[in-house]
């Protein structure tokens, strides 16, 4: 069974579906699509993207895309589902996930569902790993807040004077 998108954002958990997705889980790419459309060549994928082509070329060549359509003279031509795709790399990229990561990730997509439990200990282990980066970020700012307040202490002392 596959699950679209529409039924991953309205179903529920008590359905038996997968949860809805809060809004600010669904990808967001730099430009909107143009509506009624779901081919896409090279360029407008980049400026879509904000990714150059040859990023996407490389995406591509290493597994980390699906095999991408091609017109009858070789042109790449993506789809909407290509860009949700690139919308959930662009995500896992943000995370710090390793490339490596994301083409194994990418690769158990494709085997199918029997990959439920790998791809899902697959980002169980990568959440892990961005909750204590997060951890040691909140801790970075707690410092630069202690110093900047020190420094804007001295600042204003000295204005007294």
């Amino acid at each position: 069974m596959t699950v679209t998108q529409s039924e991953r954002v309205t179903s529920g958990a008590a359905a038996g579906r997968l949860p809805a997705r809060p809004r600010d889980c669904v990808p967001t790419l730099s430009h909107p699509r143009p509506a009624g459309r779901d081919q896409y060549t090279i360029s407008e994928v980049a400026d879509h993207t904000g990714l150059s082509a040859h990023t996407l070329r490389w995406y591509e060549r290493i597994g980390l895309m699906p095999h991408v359509d091609r017109t009858h003279t070789g042109q790449r031509r993506f789809t909407n589902r290509d860009l949700d795709w690139l919308g959930l790399v662009a995500k896992l990229r943000l995370t710090g996930m390793p490339v490596a990561d994301m083409v194994r990730y990418a690769e158990l997509v494709r085997a199918g569902e029997c990959t439920f439990a790998e791809r899902e200990q697959l980002l169980t282990a990568h959440r892990e790993d961005v909750r204590q980066r997060i951890a040691e970020l909140r801790s970075t700012l707690d410092v630069l807040d202690y110093k900047i307040d020190i420094y804007a202490d001295a600042r204003r002392a000295s204005e007294r004077f």
